[in-house]
């Protein structure tokens, strides 16, 4: 059976909406077997992942409609895996994800692989910089503030791998205080990331 879930941005013009709409229908979905979330939580598709069953096929429209992080995604396809329920990603990069091709467990894998792969090149870019900075005669102290940069490595290392708060803090050159004073323990930004983010934007 083909279970639909599609997920409504604030920002989707009607048109959007419509299309992801006629993409699930198209796929032979069942309006009556489309599950809807226009909030962030996502409360539907908890419902959906409660209703589905051994031998059905999760179709969504794009990867994003599904997932808001590679943590997530990743923590979707162990559940669906573990129940023997497939997925089928009809458009964009997420469109190799299509049980009828490519196996769950070999996504898994794959998935794991990139995030770990990820943390490491990040953490060696960090370690890297400080040292170039050590070499020009700058002290390597905690600071007190964070960069776009360094607010947006961080936000990858909390929701994309498994690496502590204590860690990461000590990986960016900050103190743990500093780095929660601008992240929640979620990755997501607070108002002073979130400020520095929009003016870098703005350039």
């Amino acid at each position: 059976m083909l279970i639909g879930y599609e997920w409504i941005a604030d920002t989707d013009s009607e048109a959007v909406q419509e299309d992801q709409r006629r993409a699930l229908l198209n796929a032979g979905v069942e309006a009556s077997d489309i599950y809807q979330d226009v909030e962030a939580e996502r409360p539907a598709l908890q419902t959906c992942l409660d209703a589905v069953q051994a031998g059905d096929t999760l179709v969504a429209w794009q990867l994003e409609r599904l997932a808001d992080s590679r943590s997530h995604l990743l923590e979707l396809l162990q559940v669906f895996w573990q129940r023997k329920v497939g997925l089928k990603v009809l458009t964009g990069h997420g469109a190799v994800l299509d049980t009828t091709q490519l196996s769950l467990d070999v996504a898994i894998n794959l998935i794991t692989a990139l995030t770990e792969l990820e943390t490491q090149v990040l953490r060696k870019r960090t370690l890297k910089a400080q040292a170039e900075a050590r070499a020009r005669g700058q002290a390597i102290g905690p600071r007190r503030k964070m960069t776009a940069e360094m607010i947006q490595q961080a936000m990858v290392y909390m929701t994309e791998s498994d690496t502590s708060a204590t860690e990461i803090a000590a990986l960016l050159g900050i103190t743990r205080a500093t780095l929660y004073n601008y992240l929640n323990g979620d990755g997501s930004p607070k108002p002073a990331a979130l400020k520095i983010l929009q003016a870098k934007g703005e350039r």
